[in-house]
């Protein structure tokens, strides 16, 4: 069994790209010269990737000031709303208001991604809103239902997939925070399995991997466990993974072993004897280790300090066969 580890949400903006926001703001500076720092500190986040062995690539997605913005911009059927409350943190969204039903732009997404490097690397897995989140945080005005909505977006998505895999991606993660913090039932969950069902056949072999936090994924694992998808991960802050019952077909399991709610640094050992623990109950085909919640909920330098135990915790895993 193979164990990766992977960023797994954006990471943290420096504080010299949060002032240079801040000066635009004000008109102490120009576009041109913040682009260019936010592609110097795109580089800086590939440096650090490749440095501590971290696959896929992501890039950071520094330049998305929230998960949904860029659909919101450039998306059909979209307007960019107010500043509403990203969960029980102090993080804010511009919450997207639907006027119909969404189409999507070719193109437009692939625009916000990372280029490549100035290494000619160029990131490989993108982190997109899973159709739920999506579905179930916007200003729904189009006169769908959620349902309906859930598995449109779905379906574009996985359009949105077929396009980003010709480009050359390989893995692509949906954000679901929402599917454990309010797990859907009847209808709505099996437009959820809808959804991805979509997805998968954009994807077209490619990792998917759906990716939970700010709740318990036991109350969602019966229906976790059915999407088809590569792999499921989850919030350990949050989930007692030893707890899940195991799926009935073998594939890849996530671990959010990193918690980025706390600037203390965890210990690459306990987190070894975790994740070997929780292998040797759900034997998955392959063991995702990254961060539970984004680690933007954090500053550069702590998020930077907490990723530094995870070449650790791979060596570990990878000596004991991850125990499988």
């Amino acid at each position: 069994m193979q164990a990766v580890t992977s960023l797994t949400g954006p990471f943290p903006r420096s504080e010299a790209l949060v002032e240079a926001t801040r000066d635009l703001d004000r008109g102490r500076t120009t576009p041109e010269a913040v682009q260019e720092l936010v592609l110097r500190t795109e580089d800086d986040v590939a440096r650090l990737e490749e440095r501590l062995g971290l696959e896929p690539r992501t890039g950071g997605y520094l330049r998305w000031q929230d998960l949904f913005r860029p659909f919101a911009e450039t998306w059909e059927g979209f307007t960019v709303g107010p500043l509403t409350r990203w969960f029980e943190t102090n993080q804010f969204f511009r919450q997207p208001i639907l006027h119909a039903p969404p189409a999507r732009v070719p193109g437009a997404i692939a625009s916000w991604l990372p280029p490549a490097g100035r290494d000619g690397a160029r990131p490989r897995k993108a982190i997109l809103p899973g159709p739920y989140t999506f579905a179930g945080l916007v200003d729904n005005r189009s006169g769908e239902t959620a349902e309906a909505l859930t598995h449109r977006l779905g379906r574009l998505l996985g359009e949105e997939v077929r396009e980003l895999r010709a480009a050359g991606y390989t893995a692509f993660q949906f954000q679901e925070p929402l599917l454990v913090h309010h797990p859907p039932e009847g209808a709505r969950a099996e437009a959820v399995v809808a959804a991805y069902s979509a997805i998968g056949t954009g994807a077209d072999g490619a990792t998917t991997a759906v990716w939970t936090y700010f709740g318990d994924a036991q109350p969602a694992w019966p229906l976790l466990s059915r999407l088809p998808v590569s792999l499921v991960g989850v919030d350990l802050s949050e989930t007692d993974a030893l707890r899940l019952a195991p799926s009935a077909e073998r594939r890849g399991l996530g671990l959010g072993v990193i918690d980025p709610r706390t600037s203390l640094v965890e210990d690459p050992a306990e987190i070894v004897r975790l994740a070997r623990s929780i292998s040797e109950r759900h034997r998955p085909t392959t063991l995702w280790i990254g961060s539970g919640a984004p680690l933007d909920l954090l500053p550069w330098e702590p998020a930077t300090r907490k990723l530094h135990g995870l070449p650790a915790v791979r060596q570990g895993l990878d000596s004991s066969g991850g125990g499988a």
